[in-house]
């Protein structure tokens, strides 16, 4: 895969900043160079929160992203900051419950049923590994065993089979999508 750029743009306490450490950490052991950086506004919960991601080959010459390749969004909140820096072609993919109006434009968009399988899984708090799991499966970012190894690590143990789970639901929805199209 070339140089890339992503966001997970949602709201606070979403685990956004999870996410983006965890597919950082997966690009980094594939030998990728990743400058990450976040933002989010001071309260705790329901707050404007993004992570981004900047990816390269070689060294990177500016730290943040101006160009999306990739967006996941898990609330409405990031939707009109984020969609005037997609790339023609960028992949979005959208949670159907949380994020209801996404403007037409040049992008892959892919709405899918994320925190709704978080919650028949027993925890909405998974819906960031879902939609992990949704990009791995949809992305030709980053192989999804290096990524199932990552977050084996880098999450805490009582939450693992959680994870887990919610990784492969993610990666399942896409095999799904990719079915319905065919």
């Amino acid at each position: 895969m070339k140089n890339f750029e992503i966001r997970f743009g949602g709201s606070g306490g979403q685990g956004l900043q999870l996410s983006a450490r965890l597919l950082a950490d997966a690009l980094i052991r594939e030998g990728r160079k990743v400058a990450r950086s976040q933002s989010y506004e001071p309260t705790s919960r329901g707050g404007l929160s993004r992570a981004d991601l900047v990816v390269a080959r070689a060294s990177i010459d500016y730290p943040l992203v101006t160009a999306l390749d990739y967006l996941v969004l898990l609330d409405q909140l990031p939707v009109s900051i984020s969609m005037p820096l997609l790339k023609p072609g960028a992949l979005v993919i959208a949670d159907a419950r949380r994020v209801k109006d996404i403007p037409g434009g040049d992008h892959d968009l892919h709405v899918l049923p994320l925190s709704a399988s978080a919650l028949a899984l027993g925890n909405e708090r998974a819906t960031n590994i879902i939609a992990l799991g949704a990009f791995a499966g949809l992305a030709d970012a980053c192989r999804c065993d290096t990524l199932e190894q990552v977050i084996r690590k880098g999450v805490p143990p009582r939450f693992l089979d959680l994870n887990l789970r919610a990784f492969a639901k993610g990666m399942e929805l896409c095999e799904r999508a990719a079915s319905a199209l065919k």
